[in-house]
């Protein structure tokens, strides 16, 4: 099974200006082939069908490069080939995404935001610590590197002013022992995830914690002058706080998930719209703290890493409105109602409970295979 490593680099001033130029190069590529795409487009759409011009691939891309940027920029040459090579990839994907549907259309990179490049080539692990990548040379690391085969390529990126160093390698899967068979995990806002044994997972809410602070340190970068060394500072600091913001809701998750997924043989969530979810400007803040589909991008590989199944019901099941003593469904329950009450049955329990013991329930029918009332008008999907 591949599972992605990534640890910080220890690295010296030389080498950090030796990191930002190939990030600064992989975005000059990148925006110069996005901006070259959104010519095509503009020149497709207002022109006849025999004066089209065909859309170029990432192939087509580097070769305009080579012919059109690079005579012209001469500090392409100081980094390695694969960084602006790598970015065309990436944008030929992109574009392939948006053309398929599956994602929204890429974006201009802007520095300091997401800075990252891609190399392969000669990459050698040379010790516990330290490994060896193309142009760059010898970077350590504060962690140990796992021993596996030197990867074909690596990834480095920048988060504030760290920088870190992932690739790919291949674990072997380990099925743990489990202590209960099947769980209905309900995630909301007030508490990150109910669990149909009853037990509450409160979330990590580090934005909401850190909202005051960050709000004051945006404040000090409005004041600063435009461009000036104390305004990178400021920025400098702002973005540490959101680092460390995502650096707790990503802890809180990956313990959370880790627990699900060794103790637990069958796990049962809901396919949530977040998206759609977020258009609510008055939780918006709240279920974007959360982090669910972080959630559930690690429950489905760590399932298959500790043994697992994770069943995920199809978002129009009404887990909440539906009775998990007799079945009953309501018409409307709003979201103000925190209490669950039958009026068939007389069940009183909360309703974040009454939707992940449901949600239990269509997990043991399908390891058992057998239908379950209330459920064959709406479907799920595994």
């Amino acid at each position: 099974m591949l599972l992605g490593f990534k640890t910080q680099l220890k690295i010296n001033q030389t080498q950090r200006q030796q990191l930002a130029r190939h990030a600064g190069v992989a975005r000059h590529a990148y925006n110069w082939g996005h901006g070259l795409c959104l010519g095509i487009l503009s020149h497709n759409t207002h022109c006849s069908p025999s004066e089209k011009i065909k859309f170029p691939t990432a192939i087509d891309l580097h070769k305009w490069l080579n012919k059109l940027v690079k005579p012209e920029s001469p500090w392409y040459y100081e980094v390695s080939k694969c960084a602006p090579q790598y970015a065309l990839r990436h944008l030929a994907q992109g574009w392939q995404d948006c053309f398929r549907k599956n994602k929204a259309r890429p974006k201009f990179k802007k520095k300091g935001r997401q800075d990252s490049f891609t190399l392969d080539g000669t990459i050698k692990i040379l010790s516990s610590n330290k490994l060896k990548v193309p142009v760059i040379g010898c970077l350590k690391t504060y962690e140990r590197l796992p021993v596996v085969p030197d990867p074909k390529n690596v990834t480095i990126s920048r988060e504030a002013d760290r920088w870190f160093i992932s690739f790919k390698i291949d674990v072997t899967v380990a099925p743990t022992d489990k202590i209960v068979d099947v769980v209905g995990i309900d995630l909301g806002i007030k508490a990150l995830a109910t669990l149909s044994t009853g037990e509450i997972i409160k979330g990590s809410a580090s934005y909401r914690k850190q909202s005051k602070k960050l709000a004051k340190l945006q404040r000090k970068v409005s004041r600063k002058v435009f461009k000036s060394a104390n305004r990178h500072k400021a920025q400098g600091k702002v973005q540490k706080l959101h680092r460390k913001i995502a650096n707790l809701r990503k802890d809180t998750l990956h313990k959370l998930t880790s627990q699900l997924c060794k103790n637990h043989a069958i796990n049962v969530i809901e396919d949530l719209n977040v998206s759609g979810m977020l258009a609510n400007h008055k939780l918006a803040k709240s279920i974007a703290d959360m982090g669910f589909y972080e959630l559930r991008r690690q429950m489905e590989y760590k399932s298959e890493l500790y043994g697992s199944q994770l069943i995920i019901v199809d978002r129009f099941y009404p887990s909440s409105k539906t009775c998990s003593n007799c079945g009953a469904i309501k018409d409307s329950l709003p979201l103000s109602e925190r209490v669950f009450y039958c009026e068939h049955c007389h069940l009183k329990i909360d309703r974040d409970l009454n939707a992940a013991r449901n949600l239990e329930k269509i997990g043991r029918a399908t390891a058992k295979s057998t239908p379950v009332d209330n459920l064959e008008p709406y479907g799920f999907v595994s």
